[in-house]
């Protein structure tokens, strides 16, 4: 190749990331610009499954401050402390949801992580989320034995199979006997 083509293949290249950082920046940069406070917040813990609690921290805020999210209901912090919030039951597992601090008229995010799992989780650092139900397969190959079988039932299957046992045998005696004749 030549230097024109290298040349230029470099400064098209480098467009294509100038116009891509600004992009890339507003994506992350909106949840990480606003977090540029003069007070102090946190989730605790940022993953959880549906039906769990959060403890939602408030730090250095001149006021009581208020904590919105879809996955749980508005709660109202008081000055300098924390409240817990039940996580909606109804949250989608795997969805990450954006919680908003407000206090006055500064706003705050951060986000939190829903888990496949129901079982409420009350804090991460006590234990590792796992699943708590391990996967069970198909009943497979039980044939109807699940359910109670009368001795109709039984009777008339037992004659099918003895039908079908007899019936073969005919088949392959005539069989049999039709070859011998040519």
């Amino acid at each position: 190749m030549g230097a024109i083509p290298i040349a230029s293949a470099a400064l098209l290249g480098a467009a294509a990331l100038s116009l891509a950082a600004p992009v890339a920046t507003a994506a992350d940069g909106s949840a990480n610009a606003s977090n540029i406070t003069s007070f102090a917040f946190s989730v605790t813990p940022s993953t959880i499954a549906p039906g769990g609690q959060v403890t939602l921290n408030v730090t250095g805020c001149a006021s009581d401050a208020t904590v919105s999210s879809g996955a749980f209901n508005t709660v109202t912090v008081p000055r300098d402390s924390s409240r817990n919030a039940t996580v909606d039951s109804a949250a989608r597992p795997g969805a990450a949801y954006t919680v908003i601090f407000t206090c006055g008229s500064e706003r705050g995010t951060a986000q939190l992580a829903i888990t496949g799992g129901s079982q409420p989780t009350i804090s991460s650092t006590l234990r590792p989320l796992t699943p708590t139900t391990a996967p069970r397969g198909v009943r497979g190959g039980l044939g109807g034995s699940m359910g109670s079988v009368d001795d109709v039932d039984f009777a008339v299957g037992a004659a099918l199979v003895a039908a079908a046992g007899c019936g073969a045998l005919l088949y392959l005696r005539r069989r049999r006997s039709t070859r011998r004749q040519y």
